[in-house]
Parts: structure tokens; sequence; C-alpha cells
């Protein structure tokens, strides 16, 4: 285990006890289950996705697919254009987003809630390289990127064995509770937004997980992913959002992952599909849809700016990937103001 982190409590005694349930994710924030998906879908579904990553280049030639030997010469991060190029093939697969509809985790999910459960549009597939250590995801609350309701819970899942050196998850046990959207500031890692060192302190937990294994938690939990510090895997799961279906919606929940990056369309998605069942399945629903609230990341953007004026390695290498990835944008004309006359990063 991660020194100073503990072990999750296990939930499986607990998995058809409702106030048992809801009484722990109060408490803790999250909930841990063991196998609580099928292990053979799951390992079908890494096949489907590292065969699709290695048509990417981004497995090492002549390895064992179902290993995820990485290509370290390929290294690269959500925010890199050449990241969203493989990554939005993966998000063509059909098993990917059905995997969001498994029953045991929706019945979980509408135990807690106590309500019909909508399943956000919007899957998310983490693909991390090895050795890749300033890019970890960094402590933060999942609303402030997400929104819509407080009360939506994501669903974690590895799909593979993932040991602490893999770079599973960890969660601050009842940090909820503040109940309250925290400060968040820039980070160079995943949704680049953390929260302050103070907001950290407390008992966090973690687990060696296996294949099948699933976390729970809630929308103000504050989590942190683990870095990858294997050699030469890659570390991939499943981030999946559930509220109850009269809850709001933030309306960017209802476009494709990362489509931001690179623009990719729902038909886009569903060509190659075989069923229509889970095609706009959210049209049906009735939740309000809101609008996205901008102030966080506008926030973060503009504290990369001072910062990257002020010599910040990190904050100068997002701001390279702003321009490279739209060289047109607003953002990216700030960013090369803010650039001008600084050393490239780490130099």
């Amino acid at each position: 285990m991660v020194v100073g982190m503990g072990e999750f409590r296990v939930s499986n005694d607990a998995i058809e006890d409702h106030n048992e349930l809801t009484a722990r994710i109060e408490e803790d924030g999250y909930l841990f289950f063991k196998k609580l998906q099928n292990p053979d879908s799951l390992w079908q579904l890494r096949l489907e996705m590292l065969t699709v990553i290695r048509d990417g280049g981004w497995l090492q030639p002549g390895s064992v697919l179902a290993d995820g030997v990485a290509d370290p010469t390929k290294k690269c991060t959500e925010g890199d254009s050449e990241y969203t190029d493989v990554y939005h093939e993966v998000y063509k697969l059909q098993a990917f987003h059905e995997a969001a509809h498994n029953e045991t985790v929706l019945s979980q999910i509408e135990m807690i809630i106590g309500s019909p459960v909508l399943a956000h549009p919007q899957k998310i597939a983490r693909i991390w390289f090895p050795q890749f250590t300033d890019h970890t995801t960094p402590a933060h609350q999942d609303f402030v990127h997400f929104q819509g309701s407080y009360d939506t819970y994501t669903c974690w899942t590895p799909v593979g064995d993932c040991p602490v050196e893999l770079g599973g998850l960890a969660v601050l046990r009842g940090s909820h509770k503040q109940s309250r959207v925290l400060d968040h500031h820039f980070s160079l890692g995943a949704g680049a937004l953390a929260v302050d060192e103070t907001q950290k302190e407390g008992e966090w937990l973690t687990t060696n997980y296996e294949i099948g294994d699933s976390l729970i938690f809630h929308s103000l939990t504050l989590h942190q992913a683990l870095p990858n510090l294997t050699p030469d895997r890659l570390r991939v799961s499943l981030d999946n959002r559930y509220q109850s279906q009269n809850d709001p919606i933030a309306e960017y929940q209802l476009l494709p992952h990362l489509h931001n990056k690179n623009p990719l369309s729902w038909q886009e998605v569903y060509e190659d599909w075989t069923s229509t069942s889970l095609q706009y399945y959210w049209e049906d629903s009735d939740a309000p849809v809101l609008k996205q609230d901008l102030s966080y990341a506008e926030r973060g953007f503009t504290e990369a700016l001072t910062l990257a004026a002020n010599g910040d390695w990190q904050a100068q290498l997002y701001l390279e990937r702003t321009i490279k990835r739209d060289p047109d944008s607003v953002q990216a004309k700030e960013a090369v103001r803010a650039l001008e006359g600084q050393k490239h990063p780490r130099e």
C-alpha cells in the first residue's frame, strides 16, 4: 500500500441493504465493491480498447496485447491533439459505452439515490502512460468538471488489475461533508484544476484494485489518482457519472468527451454500432439542462497565464499545448503573449 494511506472499507456485505449503503456513503463519501462488475466482460472490453490503442501506435511493437505495454516514444496526455486522435477512436467502441449501463452498477446507484438513474451520456476513459507523473490527476472534486447536481456520483472502474504502482484512485474519507465546492487552482494534471494543499489533510484511502472492482463516490468527495510508476504499462480505466433522472444536468455532459479538443459528434461515435438501443437515450429524460459554468476553468487558465509569465514550467507547458491545439483561438493568443520571452519548459 501507499505510505500514509489506508485501505478502503469493502461494502459487498451491504450490497442489498439500502439503509446501510446510504449510511456509509453519507459518512465516508464513497463505497467500494469487490468484483461488482463482471471481470470477463471488462476483460473483453480491455482487449477491444487495447486493439484500438495498438492500432493508434501507443503500444510497444511485438508486445502481448493484453499486457498494455506502452511505447514510451508515444507518451501523451489529455490536452495533446495526438492523445485525442487515438482516444476518440476508443470512444467510438460500442462496448465502451455499454459498460456504463451495467445493471449491477445502475442498481447500486439507484439504491443510493432513491430514484431512477440517468447515466451521463459523456462517458470517460482514462488511458495513462507510465512514468508521466507530472500529469497525474491531482486532488479535486468532480463537480467542478461535470456540474449539474451535487447529488451526482462517479463510478471508477479499472479495465484490468490496477495495483497501486499502476496508479489507481484514492479518496479523502468524509471530505464531501464540507457540502460546498472548494477553491480550485491551476494544475498540469488531467482536468487542469486542483485544490490547495491545505484542503488535502485527512484520511486518504486506496487499494490494489482487481478487474471488476468498482469505486463509487459523491461529486464533492476529494479524490486523486496515484502516479503510474510502472516501467512500461498503460493504466486503463473508466469514469462514469450517474444522477437522478429528475436532477439538472450540464449541457456539455450531453456531448462526447474531449469534443472541445478535437471535434467529435455522436453521429460519428455511432457510425459502426450494431445496436441503436443506447443511441441518444438521454433524449427521453426530463432532466433540466443547465449551461456550463465556465468560471472554474477560466480561473485556472488565468492562473496559468500568470504562472507561465513568471517562469512556472508546468504552466508554460500547458499553454504551449493550448497554442498547438488551436493556434487561432483567443486562449492561444493570450498564451502566446504570456510566453513571450520565456524559455521552453524545463530548459
